[in-house]
């Protein structure tokens, strides 16, 4: 076999590049940690789409390993012979001669042994690249297409346009922007759907994954890449979730979470301890709620519109203008908890939004320690979910928030705060809250 060009990087190397990524860690980090390029690894992740298109498990004993190769070449370098090295190695002699014949380095005009370029010729010849279902079924190809990419229409069959879509920037599609109008069935519902509709036609068959490696896998063919932009998501790249849970709640950390909160806040003996969250609304308009977990006082927190919402196109990554960006959410609950007592500021139990990034900050300024829930755990802040609940009365879903005003929220809470409550034996929640205040005295 004659030599092509420089040895690649080993695949043993690339599967080891894709279990860092599965752990959360971008493509330059990943490609890092196993020795490879910065370049390298940001190739990989392009070409495939984000996705690994090798199995990531080890190869079995059957076939000569890189440390193998390593130990023949050195081996016949010091003179010795071929059954000599298969002893050594518990391998048969025609193994070590076919590797030596097959895959050694042919530039300089002789045979020679070098591990790496033996290395890279046997995963050479092990490959057996098979044409992919979308490439070579032309009906097939056309099923999906018109299934991702076909035209929206109404009742009478009548095609409709939808908005102008935006040129696609960068590897994901805007999600505050037009995007166009298509049938966009998920690669699940095509698959599942082909068998209905053809169900003599065995050659009408393909898994949903196939279809997603054909979408995101430059090396498969048969779909463009840019009909990702009719996925829902509208990924150009598929995400590890590892990656995508970092960037979610990164800046949550272990002391943090709700396992580390002090066991009185669940007796609720002791005043002071607190569930937050967020009711929104049309146009990304918000309000906040606080409710005091022994008395179910409530408070809620004005989030108005920052200066330039509207006028402006948003910035990446620049501040957050519609009203509860961390920056805005942390300055309403200081101007609001530190009306209270020091011994009423005990802790916030808040769910795992984005807006409390800053809690670090909030600690600081206020001495009040912040805590958050599990994921997709709504019952661990019960009271808060219960007391949003009873806001709807008066913030329904679906209504613009921002147009109330600081006293509008403030008669709002009051009314809450004055009604009696079954938990409290029909005591008000601001009568509640008096009697533990004259205690303190």
């Amino acid at each position: 076999m004659k030599s092509p060009g420089a040895p690649s990087l080993r695949r043993d190397v690339e599967r080891a590049f894709w279990r860092e990524i599965a752990k959360g860690l971008t493509s330059e980090e990943a490609a890092v940690a196993v020795g490879a390029s910065q370049a390298a690894g940001s190739r990989w992740f392009r070409e495939r789409g984000g996705m690994p298109s090798l199995s990531l498990t080890p190869l079995s004993g059957r076939y000569l390993s890189f440390q193998e190769r390593e130990e023949i070449a050195l081996r016949r370098v010091q003179g010795a012979g071929i059954r000599e090295i298969a002893r050594e190695l518990r391998r048969d002699p025609s193994t070590i001669s076919r590797e030596l014949r097959r895959n050694a380095a042919t530039r300089g005009g002789k045979l020679e042994s070098r591990p790496s370029v033996a290395q890279w010729k046997a995963e050479l010849l092990a490959q057996r690249p098979k044409p992919a279902k979308l490439v070579v079924n032309d009906s097939l190809r056309e099923y999906v297409q018109e299934r991702l990419v076909g035209r929206v229409r109404d009742q009478h069959g009548v095609e409709v346009a939808g908005p102008e879509a935006r040129a696609r920037i960068g590897r994901n599609v805007g999600r505050r922007k037009d995007r166009r109008w298509a049938s966009s069935w998920s690669p699940e519902q095509i698959a599942n759907r082909l068998p209905i509709d053809f169900p003599d036609d065995e050659s009408m068959r393909i898994s949903h994954e196939a279809i997603y490696q054909a979408l995101y896998v430059q090396a498969r063919g048969g779909l463009k890449r840019e009909l990702t932009a009719c996925l829902r998501t509208g990924r150009a790249l598929r995400v590890p979730r590892a990656r995508a849970r970092q960037a979610r709640d990164g800046f949550i950390t272990a002391d943090v979470t709700i396992a580390n909160r002090p066991p009185e806040v669940e007796d609720r003996v002791v005043p002071g301890h607190w569930e937050g969250d967020l009711i929104i609304g049309l146009e990304r308009s918000a309000i906040g709620t606080l409710v005091e977990r022994t008395t179910r006082f409530t408070m809620l927190l004005h989030l108005p519109r920052e200066e330039g919402y509207g006028l402006e196109p948003p910035v990446k990554n620049g501040p957050a203008l519609s009203g509860y960006g961390a920056k805005s959410v942390r300055e309403a609950i200081e101007s609001t908890i530190t009306t209270l007592p020091e011994q009423l500021r005990r802790s916030i139990t808040w769910d795992r939004g984005k807006e409390m990034a800053q809690h670090a900050t909030l600690k600081i300024d206020t001495g009040i320690q912040v805590f958050f829930a599990d994921p997709q755990s709504p019952w661990q802040r019960g009271t808060n979910e219960n007391t949003n609940g009873l806001l709807r009365q008066y913030f329904p879903k679906g209504t613009e928030l921002t147009r109330w005003s600081r006293a509008d929220l403030d008669a709002v809470a009051a009314t809450l705060n004055s009604r009696p409550r079954k938990a409290l034996g029909w005591k008000t929640p601001a009568e509640a809250l008096e009697q533990h205040l004259r205690s303190l005295q």
